[in-house]
Parts: C-alpha cells; sequence; structure tokens
C-alpha cells in the first residue's frame, strides 16, 4: 500500500534529528506549516515568504509545548503582554533560521529520496501498534491532520532535505584526542598552597564615616532602598477533598454503574489475521483481478505467507507473510473489520473485499475471545469511583454559587465562605517572593498583586489552582512599593561602609604583607600580633574544595614561579586572603573511555556554535523583512 512512499530514509539519525519536529508537529496540526503563501506574510527572507498563519501555527505549537510541560508557572509568564511579544519574536526568528538552512539546502542541491522518507515513517512510534508500523493508523493519524499521504510525503522531504546541512556540519567537526587529554589533565591537576585568611573586623577601628559619605552612599544606591510591594490576602478555599467525606453511595448505585461502564470491565474479543492487499491504482478492474488471481494462488493450496509476500502491495505485513498482529474491530477499516470477524474459524480465508485501501484477501490466524471482570472484584474501585463523579458535581454546583455570590458580593467573603462552608482565612503581609505556601501559586499571585483587587477592592474571579481546587481570595491590606528615608537605613548604610573600608584595610595591610615577603622578609611576628599563621592545603582540586572559592580560584591563576606564585585576594565574606601556591600537581592518568566521551561532547560543542554561526551569517547576508506581528 506504501509502495510509492516506501524508497525510505536513513533509519536512526533521522530519527533522532527529527523525532521533536514532526511528532510535535503532525499532532497539533502541522498543516499550517506547510499551507500555502496565501495571506498576510510575518516575514519574507529572500523573497519566500513565511506566512502569517505559519507563523501563528509555530506560535500556538510552542505555547501548548510550554503549557503542557510547565503548567501554571508558563500560563503566570503568558500573562505579561511584554513577555509574549518577545516569545512570538523568538518563534519568527526560529522560522527564520529554518527557512535561511531551507534555502541554503537548495541552492547546495540536497535531495533526499522516497526510501528515505519510507523508512522515516516505519520508526515513527506514533504510527506503530505493538511495536509494529501500521497501515491504517498512519493514513487515520495523517487525514486527521488535514493530510493526504502525497501531502505528508512532500512535508517529510522538505523538513529532511533541511536537516542535511545540520548533519553536514555536524558530522564535519571534531576534536582531537590530545585536545581532550589536555583538557581533562588540566580538569584533573591539584595545587598545593598555603593561604592566610585576615579578618576584617579587627580594623574596623581604624576607620570612620562621615554624614556626607552616608548621604552620598544613599543618593548613589537609592535602588538599594527600595522596599518590595507586600498584600496580605483574605481567601475561601474549596477542593474535591472537602467533599469527599460527605458522599454516601448506596448498592443500587454501584450495580447501575457497574452496567453503565460494562464496557470499561470487557476485554474485547480480539483478531489475529494476515492479509494481501492490492491497491486500486490508476485500473480498479486490474486490481480487482490480481486480487481475485492471488485468492485462486491460495485456494489452490498456495501457502498464504508466500502468496502475501510475493503478490501483497501492503509490503510492511508482507515482510511477515500477511501478518498484522492483534486488533479489535474498532481499530480496522468498516468493511476489512466486518470481513474479518465474519471468518469463522482459524486459518478461514476471505473471498476478495474491498476497502477504502484496496482489495484485501484475509486469513484468520487466531481468536482470543471476550472477557468480563466480575462485579465483586470491581465493587471497591467503582466505589470510589462513585463516590469522586459525585463529589464532583457538587463540587461544580458549589463552584457556580461561589462565582455568583463572589460577584455579587464583591466587598466581602463572608458570603463565599458560606457557599462554600470553609473559613475565611487571612494571610500575614507578603511580596511576590514571599507568598505563604497555601496562596503560592502564579495564578494566584497575579490577582493578589493586580491593579483590579488593589485599588478597586474586590473580590477576585474563582481561581483555579488545580484539578478541582479553587479559591477566591481578595486583598486584605496592600504596602505599595517605596524608597525608604535616609534616617531609616543610616544605621545599615553606616555598617556598610564600615565594612567596605575595613576589607580595603584589610587588604592594605595584606598588601604589605605580601611586599615583605617578595623582598625576603620575614612576616611571623606581624603575623603573631594579628593573631594569624599559615595554613597548608595539598592537592586543592578546582571545585569541592573546603578552602574558600576566592582563594582556589585565584591559586588556580598562579604560577610555580618564585615572581607569581603570591597574590592577595579579597573573599566574599568581606575578609581577605594571601594565598601562595606551592606546587601544581599533575591529574592522574585520563582513562580512554573519558576521552572519547569529552572528544564527542568537544566536537558537539563546535558543532553546534558552528551552526549558530552559519545562521547568523546567512541573516547578515540575506534580504529579511519583518511584517508586523
Amino acid at each position: 500500500m506504501l509502495e510509492k512512499i516506501r524508497e525510505g530514509s536513513q533509519g536512526k539519525w533521522a530519527i533522532v534529528i527529527l523525532g521533536l519536529v514532526i511528532l510535535s508537529f503532525v499532532f497539533a496540526g502541522v498543516g499550517g506549516y506547510v499551507s500555502s503563501s496565501s495571506g498576510v506574510a510575518a516575514a519574507e527572507v529572500n523573497g519566500d515568504e513565511i506566512p502569517q498563519s505559519t507563523l501563528e501555527r509555530a506560535y500556538e505549537n510552542e505555547r501548548a509545548r510550554l503549557e503542557s510541560q510547565f503548567g501554571e508557572a508558563f500560563s503566570a509568564l503568558a500573562a505579561d503582554a511584554n513577555y509574549l511579544s518577545e516569545f512570538r519574536e523568538g518563534i519568527l526568528d526560529r522560522l527564520i533560521g529554518d527557512k535561511l538552512i531551507e534555502q541554503t539546502a537548495e541552492e547546495l542541491g540536497l535531495r533526499v529520496s522516497d526510501q528515505q522518507i519510507l523508512e522515516e515513517i516505519r520508526g515513527m512510534e506514533s504510527f506503530q501498534l505493538g511495536g509494529q508500523f501500521n497501515n491504517d493508523r498512519y493514513l487515520v493519524l495523517i487525514r486527521s491532520s488535514g493530510f493526504q499521504p502525497a501531502a505528508f510525503r512532500d512535508y517529510m522531504r522538505s523538513e529532511m532535505t533541511r536537516q542535511q546541512v545540520a548533519r553536514a556540519l555536524l558530522g564535519s567537526e571534531f576534536a582531537l584526542s590530545s585536545e581532550a587529554k589536555e583538557i581533562f589533565a588540566l580538569q584533573q591537576q591539584t595545587r598545593d598552597i598555603k593561604f592566610i585568611s585576615v579578618p576584617s573586623a579587627p580594623f574596623n577601628s581604624e576607620v570612620t564615616n562621615t554624614d556626607e559619605e552616608v548621604q552620598a552612599y544613599y543618593q548613589k544606591n537609592l535602588a538599594q532602598f527600595d522596599t518590595e510591594e507586600k498584600v496580605s490576602v483574605s481567601y475561601v478555599e474549596l477542593t474535591l477533598d472537602d467533599l469527599l467525606p460527605l458522599v454516601t453511595v448506596n448498592e443500587e448505585e454501584l450495580q447501575q454503574a457497574y452496567e453503565q461502564a460494562a464496557a470499561d470491565y470487557k476485554t474485547p474479543e480480539q483478531r489475529r489475521a494476515s492479509h494481501i492487499l492490492v491497491e486500486f491504482g490508476e485500473d480498479k478492474d486490474a486490481a480487482l483481478e490480481r486480487a481475485q488471481a492471488a485468492l485462486a494462488k491460495v485456494q489452490g493450496g498456495a501457502a498464504f505467507e508466500d502468496v502475501a509476500k510475493s503478490d501483497s502491495d501492503d509490503t510492511f505485513s508482507a515482510e511477515n507473510g500477511g501478518d498484522l498482529d492483534y486488533f479489535v474491530k474498532e481499530d480496522m477499516d468498516p468493511a476489512f473489520s466486518e470481513a474479518a470477524y465474519s471468518l469463522q474459524n482459524v486459518g478461514d480465508v476471505s473471498d476478495v473485499v474491498e476497502s477504502e485501501f484496496g482489495f484485501h484477501v484475509i486469513k484468520l490466524t487466531d481468536v482470543t475471545p471476550e472477557q468480563v471482570t466480575p462485579y465483586e472484584e470491581v465493587k471497591a474501585d467503582l466505589e470510589q469511583n462513585v463516590k469522586r463523579e459525585k463529589a464532583i458535581e457538587e463540587f461544580y454546583v458549589i463552584q457556580q454559587n461561589i462565582a455568583e455570590v463572589a460577584f455579587e458580593v464583591p466587598d466581602s467573603l463572608e458570603e463565599v465562605a458560606a457557599a462554600a462552608n470553609k473559613p475565611v482565612n487571612t494571610t500575614d503581609l507578603f511580596t511576590r517572593n514571599s507568598a505563604p505556601q497555601e496562596i503560592n501559586n502564579p495564578v494566584v499571585l497575579a490577582s493578589a498583586f493586580s491593579d483590579e483587587l488593589i485599588l478597586e477592592g474586590v473580590n477576585s474571579d474563582v481561581l483555579e489552582m488545580g484539578e478541582n481546587h479553587i479559591v477566591v481570595i481578595r486583598v486584605a491590606q496592600h504596602e505599595p512599593e517605596r524608597t525608604r528615608t535616609l534616617e531609616e537605613v543610616s544605621t545599615d548604610i553606616q555598617a556598610l561602609l564600615v565594612a567596605e573600608k575595613s576589607q580595603q584595610a584589610a587588604k592594605q595591610w595584606a598588601s604589605e604583607m605580601l611586599a615583605a615577603l617578595e623582598a625576603g622578609e620575614d612576616i611571623t611576628a606581624k603575623l603573631e600580633e594579628k593573631g594569624l599563621t599559615w595554613e597548608t592545603q595539598e592537592k586543592v582540586a578546582r571545585f569541592g574544595s573546603t578552602v574558600a572559592n576566592e582563594i582556589v580560584e585565584k591559586s588556580f591563576q598562579l604560577s610555580t614561579n618564585s615572581e607569581n606564585n603570591r597574590a592577595v585576594v579579597e573573599l566574599a565574606s568581606g575578609n581577605v586572603g594571601i594565598v601562595q601556591l606551592d606546587k601544581i600537581n599533575a591529574g592522574e592518568e585520563v582513562p580512554e573511555e573519558q576521552v572519547a566521551r569529552l572528544q564527542q561532547r568537544l566536537a558537539e560543542a563546535k558543532s553546534q556554535g558552528m551552526y549558530r554561526s552559519l545562521i547568523e551569517a546567512l541573516k547578515a547576508d540575506a534580504d529579511i523583512k519583518i511584517y508586523k506581528l
């Protein structure tokens, strides 16, 4: 049936490259990506239009994907118009890059054969049943997405051709074994060091602040003293779990539910069949003659499997003697199913059967009878399901009532609380980043800090915090963002200035000690005056050491040359360090398997960088016009 398409693709690499692209588009409405250029253009790339419909479809698909992956977190971001505008611009930029690569592939004369396309289709899990390609499923799915087989093949050809450019680049970069070994060796190096941690606190008494310095710091760093907007909210919350304990179920309801869901407790009869398919082609009568000839061979004693291999146009199943594996009646074309289910005994062969796919000769190879699970075995599950269904019905009735009273009595939550039979709770003041756990939800926070609730003092709409979990809120108290006065922050500024000056004083003292060391002086006595001693640490690694990060980082910048083996470094703690590098230790011998993995990562990084550079270079030379988004 797919003989014209089965002139296939290179399997695994194409699957890796195209998996996300094709699967995410086909069943989310890929038609928009291959639609004609009619209508308004979103952009034009070297004279080729990117239709607005293509941008809209790409935008909706990507938004749906992110909403599915990140849920409410993305919904909160999507509430920001500026974010959505940037999001849309990013999608268009990606489409422009794809168009440039597509044009490059065309200029290079790159092509994809029918065989490559077929192999790619065969490898897609969405078209498989039980791990095997299913022709009927393939046709149903692509047609539900607005494709005929030829159009879907053209779409696949376009995408796979474009990916050849990416493969060429990804395959052209490499990393030498010596590169990987050198990088690995550097990563594994350790240092033997000596260091002194010089605390800044003892220098506090040596520094003072003036009023002018405090004022200047305040004026220079006003944003540092801005408070965050805060709200306190009152809320009424309702979940399905609040209602479940109140629901009762009787035997009659359980029996009725069992009868209504009888199909759920039945495993339908399954049949396994093999078939010989002859496609209509351009001459339906000739196709019928071929099918009748195939049937005659079987009736004449030829093995059905051998005739399927030689005569069937469904080359996928023909490879397995026409086997279609197990199926239920609804899985197949109605005419095919009717014929297959009318066969009485395993081994029976049908007459020639016409379906929308062509003419079939069907052989029944196995039957799995229908099975029914007894009521007693599922009674406990039924009780839980019925209770949940009744609770959900009650939940939505209450939700509707809550929505009405929240709107009709907007200046209080008392009516909402009465409708939900739940108390009104009130939080303490909080910022956007310090919300109490019980209402720490992006949708709730967006509402709590909205102008509508803050300025108008009304109840929120019913807000969904999750499945069957709602809340209605109102702002109980609001503290707007403001800049604290100099009087409020003067003490803090004094402390900050003292800390900065003390660290600089400690750094100055440490620099003097370093100069004395380099001049050959013994500084032991001066260290003892400050209660300081050298600390020794052997084999300090780049990461994971207990030594301060700043000291470790500096030690890996020093050399063992006596003229450049010491340094003074400011520490994030506000103190100062003096570090001396004594020895560089080589790492362990590099395992070959790690070298190979590092080579691969280096090559991938180079390839990705080259691909990005290619797109940027193509953009620089292209005539790109972007219209209103």
